[in-house]
């Protein structure tokens, strides 16, 4: 090899022969060949100290890495001592050019949105033929996945000490807790769908290589196949974070995008996110690990996991906004627009009361104050059922928006009870506007599921309780052109809402495949 040494690689800018070293194998480049050998080590999590187990290892990698890379996983050649006989065995791998990772094609600034998409269809196409059943499904399901953050949250305090804030160490256990505690029927449905999968495990920008001919995914997690079962979305969130850390964010979410409608998976942005946060979380660790180990790098690199693991479980944070307020207050234009922004649920009293009735949201049904289907037994029903949803929604790990006026106590009270039990965080906002702004909005009203006038107004007023708890905003605000109550609430407005909502700060937003389908 050394005769060769100054002559090219496959890239044309890497020297013919090379040598890499990780903490379990050593890669010798040569030409256009790769030749990965195992070291004969034990560790907690690996057991290559025998020949024999060298050479299953080998096996088993080209196996399971040719489901997604078959043209560079050649086969396992045996390495033969000087009397010929057969001593280890390595995997024979096609070289890639290294200035070819997606990695290298990031960090040049080069356009990658065409390789990253191929690989979200190669990915999700995987999935689709990969192995299922029961043995898998029982590792992606809520309870293993929450075992594993319990197992690396435990793990990390030692190893952070000094590196990161006990504090976020702590938030991020609360959090992810939070989220999985309150989400049994989404993760329990994703089970029945057969989204969990025998998958790659270890999805690294570094290990994508970026052809003219299409990608190649390269070092699929081989040595613990519990560790590559997995939900498919979990499997895709490894390299949207990696996409992230590389200062790609926009990218990253336009790969779970492209994932998530080749797969065709509807799954709420709550758990791309709080998968995200999973994988950030284990790569904190792991520089934990290695700045204790005397590298100096990683101390920068658990820091930045580590603030991707916050920020994700903040956006993935599963919240229930009452939007409440008198008629012509602009609550339901409010709802409306912070639905467009968060790609949140709205639940509306005024649409489930007429569903209920069996009238169309639209169709008028006015009737005096407390009559007809606005009686007080109604509008016990239309509440029940505004929670019912409400809670359904939240447990699929759907953020709901509830539009009412919520002028009473009891029915406060109740959505913070079943906020608790679905481990939901509550946001009460209470719009509010002068009684001839209101008046003038409710008049000016063509069409639509409220059958509120002025009068009933003044009525449900007068007998309103007190809402200290909730953040209030005045939505008469000079408004934008159009109808008065229209036109949607003016930004401020909006902002002081969102600020209400995400006190972390503006998050982006991964939206679902296709709309989310209220239950009932």
């Amino acid at each position: 090899m050394t005769g060769d040494a100054g002559r090219p690689g496959p890239g044309g800018d890497e020297p013919f022969a090379a040598v890499a070293e990780t903490h379990s194998g050593v890669v010798f480049f040569a030409g256009d060949r790769a030749y990965k050998l195992k070291k004969p080590i034990r560790t907690g999590f690996l057991d290559f100290s025998t020949p024999e187990a060298r050479e299953a290892a080998c096996r088993r990698e080209t196996e399971l890495n040719r489901r997604f890379s078959p043209d560079v996983y050649l086969g396992v050649a045996q390495v033969r001592d000087a009397d010929g006989r057969v001593c280890d065995h390595l995997v024979v791998m096609r070289r890639m050019p290294g200035g070819r990772r997606l990695s290298a094609l990031l960090r040049r600034g080069e356009p990658a949105d065409g390789p990253v998409r191929a690989v979200a269809r190669a990915l999700a196409a995987q999935h689709a033929a990969a192995p299922r059943g029961a043995l898998i499904s029982a590792e992606g399901g809520r309870d293993a996945l929450w075992r594993r953050w319990r197992e690396n949250v435990e793990q990390a305090r030692p190893l952070a000490a000094g590196l990161l804030p006990a504090a976020e160490i702590d938030e991020v256990d609360q959090r992810a807790g939070m989220f999985l505690a309150g989400r049994a029927p989404l993760f329990d449905a994703r089970v029945r769908a057969g989204r969990i999968v025998d998958g790659h495990g270890d999805l690294l920008a570094d290990d994508v290589f970026c052809l003219a001919d299409g990608p190649r995914v390269l070092d699929c997690l081989e040595f613990d196949d519990r560790l590559r079962w997995l939900d498919g979305l979990d499997d895709a969130a490894f390299l949207a974070m990696d996409l992230e850390r590389l200062g790609a964010r926009d990218l990253a979410e336009r790969f779970i995008g492209w994932y998530a409608e080749f797969s065709g998976d509807p799954a709420p942005p709550s758990l791309v996110h709080h998968y995200v946060a999973y994988r950030a979380f284990v790569r904190a660790k792991v520089a934990c690990l290695r700045a204790a180990q005397g590298d100096p790098a990683s101390g920068g690199q658990a820091r930045l996991h580590m603030a991707l693991a916050l920020r994700h479980l903040r956006a993935g944070e599963v919240s229930v906004v009452l939007v409440g307020g008198l008629p012509g207050t602009g609550k339901s234009s409010l709802a409306q627009a912070l639905a467009e922004r968060l790609g949140w649920v709205v639940l509306a009293s005024d649409r489930v009361r007429k569903e209920l009735a069996g009238l169309e949201p639209d169709q008028p049904a006015p009737a005096a104050y407390g009559s007809g289907i606005y009686a007080p037994a109604w509008t016990e029903r239309a509440y029940a059922e505004l929670l019912s949803r409400a809670e359904a929604a939240l447990a699929s790990g759907e953020s709901v928006l509830l539009d009412a006026t919520w002028t009473s106590a009891r029915w406060r009270s109740a959505a913070a009870d079943m906020a608790r039990r679905a481990r939901a965080r509550l946001v009460p906002l209470r719009c509010t506007a002068p009684q001839e702004v209101a008046g003038r909005r409710m008049l000016a009203r063509t069409s639509g599921p409220s059958d509120a006038d002025p009068g009933i107004a003044a009525r449900l007023a007068a007998e309103e309780d007190p809402w200290p708890q909730a953040v209030t905003l005045e939505t008469a605000e000079p408004e934008p052109p159009g109808p008065p109550g229209q036109a949607g609430p003016p930004e401020p407005v909006i902002a002081r809402a969102l600020a209400a909502i995400r006190p972390h700060g503006p998050e982006h937003v991964w939206r679902p495949a296709r709309p989310y389908m209220a239950p009932g």
